[in-house]
């Protein structure tokens, strides 16, 4: 048995013409506080919070930086803005060639192996274990 699976559910439909829903609201918000702040303060006074408004509105509607919405960005500003922040300081030590590597002595079937670690640990400790089953196999 067969089912449709959907597709393309991060697109919204258009609803009003060629705006979604959101835009709409965004769009209609932002011409009803215009129409408001004009009828409260008139042309003058209410210029610049009227072109303010507008262009919030036109931003929330239109601007989609990385594919994502305005609102998102908003939002992670204002996060960043209030919330608390942690902040963790690593003190590093100029260390010279000599300390920066350390000799490690591991006791493995009674007799020691002596292993190096510096700057790149993993690589390190692959060389460590392919000398190590060298030695297994050696011994057989």
């Amino acid at each position: 048995m067969q089912f449709k699976v959907p597709q393309f559910l991060e697109i919204e439909d258009k609803i009003f013409g060629p705006f979604t829903f959101r835009e709409f609201v965004y769009l209609a918000g932002g011409a009803g506080l215009c129409f408001i702040l004009y009828r409260l303060l008139g042309v003058y006074l209410g210029a610049i919070p009227i072109v303010a408004v507008a262009g919030l509105a036109l931003l929330l509607t239109f601007y989609k930086p990385n594919d994502k919405p305005f609102v998102n960005m908003i939002e992670a500003g204002f996060n960043f803005v209030f919330k608390n922040k942690l902040y963790i300081w690593k003190r590093r030590e100029n260390r010279t060639e000599g300390q920066s590597k350390k000799v490690v002595a591991n006791n493995m079937g009674g007799r020691d192996t002596m292993v190096r670690l510096g700057g790149n640990k993993l690589r390190d400790l692959a060389w460590s274990l392919d000398v190590l089953d060298i030695n297994k196999h050696g011994e057989k």
